[in-house]
């Protein structure tokens, strides 16, 4: 709808009311005189009132409709008006005509309207351009309204159809996290409902376990009580066994103990009449050697250009019918410890016999205690503890396991290790701490050492071949071994005698401290006065060969220390005899075998080798490292003695 265009039709005053072309009216002027033109409108009289204006108002052209001032302007279109003539040509020609603002807000225009009163109702024509003028712009005003409300609703509208779709779209999103939280929460019960039957399943499970695992301990036990409650009975039966077996023993023990005094007395009384009778003899001898002496000096003087510078002392004995060269006090002390062997070897034969069993297992135990022996203190206590709780084990005899141990011991010198000075030195501490428990093992291990090397009684066997069918006869009585049907090398005899020599000499030590085989408050009972006695007794008896002097040179490598330590010079007036006669002695025989032995000798009294301290005689704290020697390597070397002890 476009803007309407407002023209006068006629005259410029009609009754009284100048048309003002540029009206001056302020809006509530306006208004007001749009209320008294309608009061006037609606008054009842039949004919049309006079307009009359009764004043003139000023409107300001700066108001405009919505309130803001502005000014009002009418246009009338040249175009709509047709113009006539003689009735104000002049005043129809111009173009636009300003007209007083005014308003229509009540001002109903419809063409359609009858009215039945006979009033006649010509707005246009009454009111004129300016309620006209009015009456647009109310219009325009009314319709900018009515848009402003259509997009303001039309917005809303808009507005609206985006809340609610938004609030659909998040409804459905609810719903759908709705149904989502809830197929989740079914599977989380599921779930926990699958884990709480599990664990159902599993208590189960251990609650029945755990009544099977407490019936099996309960079966166990009974198994258990019934086992002990046998071998209680067993125990029992066979301590009752084992005590009339001791009774026995006892009883055979003290028969045989009485039979062996009374032989002993009728020996001693026989050894007192044989002693006395060798004394005579032995005085009628001396007589006769007297004189054979001197009658032998004699024929020496006058062959003496004729004998060479070998002869020596041996030739003498043979002359004189004698063959074993020894003290007649070390003849004696070997002959009381063979004998103590022989019965005590007598006696384990019969207890073997009568019990019928297989000590094996002992042997084995003795044996690998006896590897285990090395230079520490805590070792050699540890050991010894152990082989004296073996002696005293109720199931093995004593006299059968003592025979073992000293078995076991003097075998060790057969095959020495390079390390044998320390080793021999730990068996030294080791047998002096069980003899001073079991007293008469040191008498058995002399006994041993005395049928293994002739030279630790001391004594010496010269050959002759009146006593001796062949070398290989003599070699075997003087500690020779046979080896695959032939006697064993002189080298591998000189060794192993080294050996045998080098443990009796370890064993003879003393001191007072577990640093020697003399241990503090446990006497050594064959200690340096032993050694002592059988180096005189060695020097004195025994010739000078090349077995005597490797025997020598062993014992003193491990005694001259301790020995200097006690006897002082003493000590030394040995060495300068050894020095002064044995070496010489030696030397004389000019037998290239004896240069190396003398020479080591000799290096050892020259050098004072006495003055230093063998290695291994100190025993150590602790080892920084330990030997395991496993029951394979001994087990071979056992079944050559197994059946010897009985």
């Amino acid at each position: 709808m476009g803007a309407l265009k407002f023209s006068v039709h006629g005259p410029e005053s009609v009754q009284g009311m100048v048309l003002d072309p540029e009206p001056d009216w302020s809006f509530d002027e306006l208004l007001s005189e749009l209320h008294s033109l309608e009061l006037n409108l609606n008054a009842p009289s039949v004919g049309s009132m006079p307009f009359n204006k009764t004043r003139r108002r000023e409107i300001s052209p700066s108001r405009h409709v919505d309130g803001r001032e502005a000014a009002f302007v009418m246009h009338i279109s040249d175009d709509d008006i047709e113009i006539k003539e003689g009735q104000g040509g002049e005043a129809y020609k111009r173009s636009f005509v300003a007209g007083r603002r005014f308003a229509c807000d009540e001002l109903y225009l419809s063409e359609s309207d009858e009215f039945d009163d006979g009033m006649e109702f010509c707005l246009m024509d009454k009111v004129g351009l300016t309620e006209g003028a009015l009456s647009e712009l109310t219009q325009e005003h009314w319709v900018g309204v009515k848009e402003q409300i259509r997009n303001q609703i039309s917005q809303l509208q808009t507005h609206l159809l985006n809340v609610s779709a938004k609030s659909k779209s998040q409804l459905v999103g609810v719903e759908n996290y709705r149904d989502t939280r809830m197929e989740m929460d079914r599977k989380l019960d599921l779930q926990y409902q699958r884990k709480i039957a599990e664990a159902l399943d599993n208590h189960l499970t251990a609650v029945q376990r755990d009544h099977e695992h407490k019936s099996q301990i309960e079966e166990r036990k009974i198994r258990n009580d019934a086992a002990s409650e046998e071998a209680k009975r067993k125990e029992k039966a066979l301590q009752e066994e084992k005590i009339r077996q001791e009774k026995a023993k006892a009883e055979l023990e003290a028969r045989l103990e009485a039979e062996k005094k009374k032989a002993e007395e009728a020996k001693a009384a026989a050894l007192e009449a044989e002693r006395r009778k060798a004394e005579i003899k032995a005085a009628e001898n001396v007589k006769r050697v007297a004189a054979a002496d001197v009658a032998e000096n004699q024929a020496k003087d006058r062959q003496n250009s004729q004998s060479g510078p070998g002869s020596d002392g041996s030739d003498r004995v043979q002359s004189a019918g004698q063959i074993v060269k020894a003290a007649e006090i070390s003849l004696r002390l070997e002959e009381g410890r063979l004998q103590k062997y022989k019965e005590l070897d007598q006696k384990n034969q019969s207890l073997v016999s009568a019990s019928n069993k297989d000590f094996h297992s002992f042997e084995l135990q003795i044996a690998r205690r006896i590897k285990q022996i090395t230079g520490t203190k805590e070792n050699v206590r540890a050991k010894a503890n152990e082989l004296v709780k073996i002696f005293n084990d109720p199931l093995c005899p004593q006299s059968i396991s003592i025979a073992m141990f000293v078995k076991k011991v003097v075998s060790q010198c057969e095959n020495p290790g390079g390390n044998f000075n320390t080793t021999a030195f730990a068996f030294g501490h080791v047998i002096v701490l069980i003899s001073s428990q079991v007293p008469h093992v040191l008498d058995l291990l002399l006994a041993e050492f005395n049928k293994a090397c002739i030279y630790t009684v001391p004594k010496h066997i010269h050959y002759s071949e009146a006593a001796f069918e062949s070398k290989e006869a003599y070699y075997k009585a003087i500690g020779y071994r046979e080896e695959d049907g032939n006697v064993e090398s002189t080298s591998s005899f000189l060794e192993r005698t080294g050996s045998y020599m080098k443990l009796y000499g370890a064993l003879v030590q003393k001191r007072c401290s577990l640093l020697q085989t003399e241990v503090e408050g446990v006497p050594n009972i064959h200690g340096l006065k032993e050694g002592w006695s059988w180096l005189a007794r060695f020097l004195n008896a025994l010739p000078a060969n090349l077995y005597t002097a490797t025997a020598l040179e062993a014992f003193l490598e491990m005694s001259g220390f301790a020995l200097f330590r006690k006897y002082k010079s003493q000590f030394k007036k040995i060495l300068n005899i050894i020095s002064v006669n044995f070496l010489e002695a030696l030397k004389g025989r000019r037998d290239p075998k004896l240069n190396s032995v003398v020479a080591r000798i000799n290096s050892y009294i020259e050098t004072n080798r006495f003055l230093q301290e063998p290695e291994g005689r100190s025993l150590r704290s602790s080892l920084l490292s330990y030997t395991f020697v496993p029951e394979s390597d001994y087990q071979d070397s056992y079944q050559y003695y197994q059946n010897r002890y009985f």
